[in-house]
């Protein structure tokens, strides 16, 4: 499970808002302000998996190990021309 540290910058990252990842996971924003924070009040291991699946459809991978972190993985659309986008290929929102 992503630490607040690493929810916290891969948000930053993505230049998305608390609020913007409040309303992909069905969350209130102190909700994810709590999950983003070191200190105070923790929020659940559900709470943390909902914004790390957000965070994770937008091409965020997480990384575990020696120094946890994240990447942004590319998109599978990334490097499609116009004319090769098609009915399989286009993302569904």
């Amino acid at each position: 499970m992503p630490s607040p540290a690493q929810l916290r910058a891969a948000r930053v990252m993505l230049g998305l808002s608390q609020a913007e990842i409040a309303g992909r996971s069905c969350l209130s924003v102190p909700t994810v302000k709590r999950a983003e924070a070191d200190v105070g009040v923790r929020v659940s291991e559900a709470v943390r998996a909902a914004i790390s699946v957000v965070l994770q459809n937008a091409c965020v991978e997480f990384i575990n190990g020696d120094e946890p972190g994240m990447k942004k993985r590319p998109s599978r659309y990334e490097g499609l021309r116009a004319d090769q986008l098609n009915a399989e290929n286009v993302p569904r929102e």
